[in-house]
């Protein structure tokens, strides 16, 4: 029998999550099959080979990844030598696509086939980058509906293979039940402060997230706020950003680990940060307020270059095609604007009834079998099988 080998690479919390629920669709289809890459906790418990953690790949903007490239550039070199040595049947790039395209060229031009899990928002910004996907990619797997029409009038095969997160959160969150998981009394008003799960993200949000929420329970005495951390790193900072505030005795505050989805599911709004986030509170019917901020050169570098092409940046918004939500950027973000939204959002019955349809509608049109879908492609594209793609909305 011959066994199937799968080079796998991702980065940071989301694409572990991504990546473990590919690999165990993947083994429910396959007879003997391996996996070797970069992985984090979930694709270790799934069966993935680890050659190094995917949080090392959770470096993000213009700038940022500048600063880690010695680094980057190592860990790339060794897993070019390693899984080049493996010779695996198909190398899979689970978002991350700075790190994972160039891995995908070097593999392609040794003969592997090769897939970008995540589509970069090549639609968004700097859409140049398609060109080296049709260069790289043998197929890029969309988690969003409209993301295959850009492709195909670039002549790149990609299949819509829906959201994981649509098909894992049920239609109907269960509030009651999540508030009884956290031991939050059903009758208070509870809100989740959601700053990032990445460092950097932390560093620059952590600090108007707390003073919205201080200025909001000024407002509004016997608030209860719920923060889950995506990891120990991000927790350490924002308990240090708490401390300099000196605002943790003004806050009915729970810290959590993880439980991102329990908290969302639970609180009557939440202040997220733009990224996936903002999608798992749609899913969890979580009315939000959006905000970034990047730093000050990113931000110059993006202005003055003109390459961002949307008038959204947060995933509700962009899905539904209008200003569903309001978001906050860079200089924006101040606890007064955070605050003023926050208590719309509370306080508008309307809106929070016209949230849910709108809600309710997204969800659905997310749903396409996710990680099933993904693997089902993946073994068409290995069998030199077409695409099994319908036609979508663009």
């Amino acid at each position: 029998m011959t066994t199937l080998r799968v080079a796998i690479v991702a980065g940071e919390t989301s694409g572990d999550a991504l990546g473990a629920a590919l690999i165990s669709a993947l083994r429910e289809r396959a007879a003997s099959i391996e996996f070797l890459g970069v992985a984090g906790p979930a694709m270790r418990a799934a069966g993935c080979v680890a050659l190094a953690d995917a949080h090392e790949l959770a470096v993000m903007g213009l700038i940022e990844p500048l600063q880690h490239l010695p680094r980057l550039l190592r860990l790339r070199s060794m897993l070019i030598e390693r899984i080049g040595a493996w010779k695996p049947d198909v190398f899979i790039g689970v978002d991350a696509p700075a790190f994972n395209l160039g891995l995908a060229g070097r593999f392609k031009a040794l003969g592997i086939r090769t897939v970008q899990y995540v589509s970069p928002q090549v639609w968004a910004w700097r859409p140049g980058r398609v060109r080296r996907i049709a260069r790289c990619c043998d197929l890029v797997l969309c988690l969003l509906p409209f993301e295959p029409a850009f492709y195909r009038s670039h002549a790149v095969r990609a299949e819509f293979v829906g959201h994981p997160l649509a098909d894992q959160i049920p239609l109907l969150p269960d509030r009651a039940a999540a508030r009884a998981a956290l031991g939050l009394d059903a009758r208070l008003a509870v809100l989740a402060l959601l700053p990032g799960s990445r460092l950097g993200e932390m560093q620059r949000l952590a600090g108007p997230f707390i003073a919205a929420a201080v200025e909001m329970s000024r407002r509004r005495p016997g608030l209860v706020w719920v923060a889950p951390m995506a990891n120990a790193a991000v927790r350490s900072e924002f308990e240090r950003a708490l401390a300099r505030s000196g605002a943790a005795a003004q806050l009915k505050l729970h810290i959590l680990d993880a439980q991102a989805r329990c908290a969302l599911t639970a609180a009557d709004a939440t202040l997220v940060t733009s990224g996936t986030a903002t999608l798992e509170a749609l899913l969890c019917r979580c009315p939000m307020v959006v905000a970034y901020r990047v730093g000050a050169l990113t931000a110059l570098l993006l202005r003055g270059l003109r390459l961002v092409r949307l008038p959204y940046i947060s995933l509700p918004n962009l899905l539904a095609g209008t200003a569903l939500v309001p978001e906050f950027l860079q200089q924006a973000v101040t606890s007064d604007h955070l605050a003023g939204a926050l208590e719309r959002a509370l306080d508008d019955a309307a809106y929070r009834e016209y949230l849910q349809r709108e809600f309710l509608q997204v969800h659905r049109s997310l749903q396409a079998g996710g990680a099933v879908s993904a693997a089902q492609a993946v073994l068409r594209l290995l069998a030199g099988q077409g695409s099994d793609q319908k036609d979508l909305p663009h």
